[in-house]
């Protein structure tokens, strides 16, 4: 926690609301003691518009690592925290071909990318897509310059470039536009499908974390609301993707229903993480499963444009 910080998110809601600064503050206060929520919860999820009863259903910050920590041994964390033990442990569910670098050798590695135009890499450990990169093959004059790039830059996984569906590309083509599809298990290792957002790239960004995203129904694939800013503190809206201009609510993602199916099947595999963020590509064959996340922020799913009755998640959390 930063006094700097809590007083400029005091001086964000004050701007927001028009209400008075010095009752901004102690609310935060009461709010923390209270619903264990940051001034950054407070500010997002605008607490101060919400009554007693509505702030109660929130999964705050606090509640969150709560949950987290009860739900996962994360001395398990490691079969999908790792991108080469994910990809081995998951090979059923990724529907795309990958070699460890650290494991196979240089003539393996150039059989590999010899027939690709792109690959995809990945570090072992990072998160959010960061250290990830798409090369291009014919970007270099040799394999010895291509191979030399790679071991250099220390990646850990080599995976095929993922062909999204078409329907994907026309949201936004220069990234994989996943979904992040949350399941939990719940006490007798039954799995559960808690949330869905589609998220999106945004102004030529290769990948899709920070960007922009919003909830999916689980029945139907449509979007069901304007997304939402990636940075949540923005908490900027948009009816149509600012890039390629199409209107968001009620456009349909394809194979939502096989990706749960899917996602599913994924959560019984590690029993030991009983709550997982899994982020899932659906290319023109169906939904492939790109990674497992162990901790799943708290904060996209109970955003006030998402959340129109002002109820959070805490009530479905409790139920499942």
């Amino acid at each position: 926690a930063s006094l700097g910080k809590m007083r400029e998110a005091v001086k964000s809601v004050h701007e927001r609301s028009g209400k008075n600064s010095v009752k901004i503050f102690f609310d935060m206060l009461y709010c923390a003691k209270k619903y264990g929520a940051g001034y950054y919860d407070y500010q997002i999820f605008a607490f101060y518009n919400l009554t007693k009863e509505q702030r109660a259903t929130y999964v705050t910050r606090l509640i969150s690592k709560k949950f987290n920590t009860f739900m996962n041994d994360y001395d398990y964390a490691h079969f999908l925290e790792n991108k080469d033990e994910f990809n081995k442990l998951y090979k059923d569910y990724i529907g795309r071909e990958f070699v460890q670098l650290q494991e196979a050798s240089k003539e393996e590695v150039e059989k590999f990318c010899s027939s690709r135009e792109y690959i995809f890499c990945k570090m072992q450990d990072l998160e959010c897509g960061h250290g990830c990169e798409r090369i291009k093959i014919s970007d270099y004059k040799s394999f010895d310059e291509l191979y030399k790039y790679l071991t250099d830059k220390g990646f850990c996984t080599i995976e095929d470039n993922i062909e999204q569906h078409e329907a994907l590309s026309k949201l936004y083509p220069n990234a994989v536009n996943s979904m992040r599809i949350i399941t939990v298990l719940d006490k007798d290792g039954v799995a559960h499908v808690l949330y869905i957002v589609q998220k999106m790239g945004l102004g030529g960004s290769i990948i899709d974390n920070n960007c922009l995203f919003t909830p999916v129904d689980p029945e139907t694939g449509k979007i069901m609301y304007p997304a939402h800013s990636g940075d949540t503190f923005k908490g900027i809206i948009y009816t149509e993707h600012p890039d390629t201009h199409v209107k968001l609510q009620g456009y349909t993602i394809p194979y939502v229903k096989e990706a749960v199916e899917m996602v599913l099947k994924a959560a019984t595999i590690t029993p030991q993480i009983r709550y997982v963020g899994w982020d899932v590509a659906v290319t023109p064959n169906g939904p492939i499963i790109i990674e497992g996340n162990t901790y799943c922020a708290h904060d996209f799913w109970q955003l006030p444009p998402h959340t129109p009755n002002k109820i959070g998640m805490l009530p479905t959390l409790k139920k499942l």
